[in-house]
């Protein structure tokens, strides 16, 4: 428990201490020794909101804080956290603050602060998470797939969904599964998806992706979605994981299984440690 706390306050660490330089996931990700995909999962699990949403907002916090405390100028302000130009700073920074860069320099101007993260997780009582570790044979998947930003893909994949099901796309792919791909670090692909075999064709507009054979670690929930679903999710980050002393993290990829309506699966790929 400590290590991981620790190794995450580390990453969180080195983000603050590079605020004003141009920062990568990818080496944010590696102060805590998991991958983007993962980090950027666990951190928005954690914390209920993005490392991007994380980093902009404790930008904007010391960038009001200089312009009231000093006489840096606001096209300097703007270059200097991150903006590439005066009129895109104002803007995030009106909406974070409700007053302009030009407004937060005059005396008595209130402005909001933001402060850095602790992260902190505790055990409350003998909770009880039912998983399984499973070893699976090699499988292949086929389905509509889309490019995700990680600080936008809670709102926009359920309208993916929305969208496949509405134009009718369901008749063609059922969904059985909905499987996260790692892309760069930044985006990743996301498959509405069922289980394909080499004698089917491929319907246009469609793709596979095969997993090799893996060992899962495979949490199910029972409940209405996505609400039971993401219930789930967040306990495998907050509380297994964290405690986890035989397993960790696999592949940089993870599956939501539909079973019914109400009941589902959650697979994260996991090696011995």
């Amino acid at each position: 428990m400590n290590s991981w706390t620790q190794d995450l306050q580390n990453a969180i660490q080195y983000i603050e201490d590079h605020l004003t330089d141009e920062l990568d996931i990818a080496d944010i990700a590696a102060k805590a020794y998991v991958s983007p995909f993962y980090f950027q999962k666990i951190f928005g699990v954690l914390c209920g909101f993005t490392v991007g949403e994380y980093i902009r907002n404790r930008r904007l916090a010391l960038a009001a804080e200089e312009l009231s405390l000093s006489d840096i100028k606001v096209i300097d302000a703007a270059l200097k956290y991150g903006y590439d130009s005066p009129d895109s700073f104002t803007r995030a920074f009106t909406r974070f603050h409700g007053i302009s860069p030009s407004a937060a320099k005059e005396k008595g101007a209130k402005i909001k602060s933001f402060a850095p993260l602790r992260i902190k997780l505790t055990l409350e009582g003998g909770t009880v998470m039912e998983y399984k570790i499973v070893e699976k044979a090699a499988f292949t998947i086929m389905g509509k797939c889309r490019k995700f930003n990680a600080d936008t893909s809670y709102t926009e994949i359920p309208k993916f969904w929305q969208e496949h099901y509405s134009s009718g796309g369901g008749e063609i792919i059922k969904g059985m599964f909905g499987a996260c791909v790692d892309g760069n670090g930044k985006e990743f692909d996301y498959y509405i998806s069922d289980l394909y075999f080499p004698w089917n064709d491929i319907p246009e507009g469609c793709s596979t992706r095969t997993f090799e054979a893996e060992t899962w670690a495979v949490f199910p929930y029972r409940g209405e979605c996505p609400n039971a679903l993401q219930e789930v999710n967040t306990r495998i980050w907050s509380e297994w994981l964290p405690n986890c002393r035989e397993y960790e993290l696999g592949g940089n990829y993870n599956l939501e299984f539909y079973i019914a309506k109400d009941m589902g699966e959650i697979w994260v790929p996991v090696r011995k440690k």
